[in-house]
């Protein structure tokens, strides 16, 4: 049940948050978005499951602002005020690998992690790249489609200017490409069938991840599948309430609180020991982008 606090903004105590492709350092990353949305949680776990540092963009374009400060600060009251952050290295924040797994208190930083709901599923919590033949095979290709896309975003963002001068709703320009691209290579069907094949071959009963930023919650070949999303146009979450139950959450079903750099994190929280960690090898698939084994929370 949501908590009221002085603020008068409902916080909801949940088991767990999953976030993935916030992408902070990108210009059109929605980290303001994001800040109002935190702002509705209490989860006892946060996970953040890659690319949320987009560190393709510090060699061109990086683009960091005082919102993006505020939100890493947020973060950082809720691991303070003792929530497990969980943070799981993507393919723009794969500067990071190296330094895996490495844990500095309650959180933890790792190439994947297992999860454990509250009714004893067993979930794998990896970002996806490495399903992705692109990245593993033709990396070259893929930055070239993120160039592309990052243009793809700056019409969006034309566009939409133009549309709500006319009084048209928001559409989303890039989504509409990117989505009949992949349609027609069969990317997106081919990236979710080889997430559900691998997820079983590590005990596990469901998956999630991100990467492809096509936000999701389906069953494939038997297994859970679940798809953060992305913090560049579907602004989308996973959460796991208290029974265990993984919901699909947009940041438009939440009112939108406003960035307060005095009280951003001052709602009050006690905090708590949370279950005991999980070990976790990684399998010949992750040994071939060269990855050590990963000790997994739960």
């Amino acid at each position: 049940m949501p908590t009221t606090v002085p603020h008068g903004v409902d916080i909801m105590r949940v088991r767990a948050l999953f976030l993935s492709d916030i992408h902070l350092g990108c210009r059109f990353s929605q980290s303001e978005r994001l800040f109002g949305f935190l702002g509705h949680f209490e989860p006892d776990r946060l996970y953040l499951v890659g690319d949320i540092i987009d560190g393709w963009k510090l060699k061109r374009g990086f683009y960091w602002n005082d919102t993006a400060s505020f939100l890493v600060r947020r973060i950082l009251g809720m691991l303070k005020r003792g929530t497990r952050v969980f943070y799981v290295t993507g393919n723009h924040d794969e500067f990071l690998r190296p330094f895996a797994p490495h844990a500095l208190g309650h959180m933890k930083l790792g190439d994947q992690f297992v999860h454990v709901t509250a009714d004893g599923r067993r979930l794998l919590v990896i970002h996806g790249d490495v399903f992705d033949q692109l990245t593993r095979h033709a990396a070259w290709v893929y930055r070239l489609g993120d160039r592309s896309y990052a243009a793809a975003l700056h019409v969006n963002d034309w566009l939409n200017r133009v549309r709500r001068r006319l009084g048209y709703p928001h559409w989303s320009f890039s989504a509409m490409l990117k989505k009949r691209v992949k349609q027609a290579v069969n990317h997106i069907n081919d990236f979710e069938h080889l997430v559900a094949r691998t997820t079983r071959q590590y005990d596990c009963s469901g998956v999630v991840c991100g990467h492809i930023h096509v936000p999701a919650i389906r069953q494939i070949d038997g297994i859970d599948y679940h798809n953060c999303g992305d913090w560049i146009e579907h602004c989308s979450a996973l959460i796991e309430d208290l029974d265990g139950r993984i919901k699909l959450v947009y940041a438009d079903d939440f009112p939108k609180m406003a960035v307060d750099v005095e009280s951003h994190d001052a709602h009050p929280r006690s905090c708590r020991r949370l279950g005991s960690p999980l070990e976790f090898t990684a399998t010949d698939l992750l040994a071939r982008r060269g990855w050590a084994g990963v000790a997994v929370q739960s």
